[in-house]
């Protein structure tokens, strides 16, 4: 039996706007480049980059409530 391939792990909450002043997607807290590079990266480099969101969100965007900048992730076990 032959076993899909696993999703990647992805930051993404379907909220894609770019912030003109940030440089940052308002959604998910990634640049436009890891954006564009998401499917060349390696697991533990999404991994990575997805730790460090919540902070970059928090300093981003101060007045936001905590919920709204909660980065879901969805992890493949």
């Amino acid at each position: 039996m032959i076993q899909a391939a696993a999703k990647p792990s992805s930051p993404c909450t379907k909220l894609c706007l770019l912030d003109a002043v940030s440089g940052l997607c308002e959604g998910c807290g990634r640049t436009r480049n890891e954006i564009a590079l998401w499917g060349s990266l390696s697991e533990p480099q999404r991994r990575a980059v997805m730790a460090g969101l919540p902070e970059r969100l928090r300093q981003a965007y101060p007045n936001r409530a905590a919920s709204d900048r909660d980065v879901p992730t969805r992890a493949t076990p």
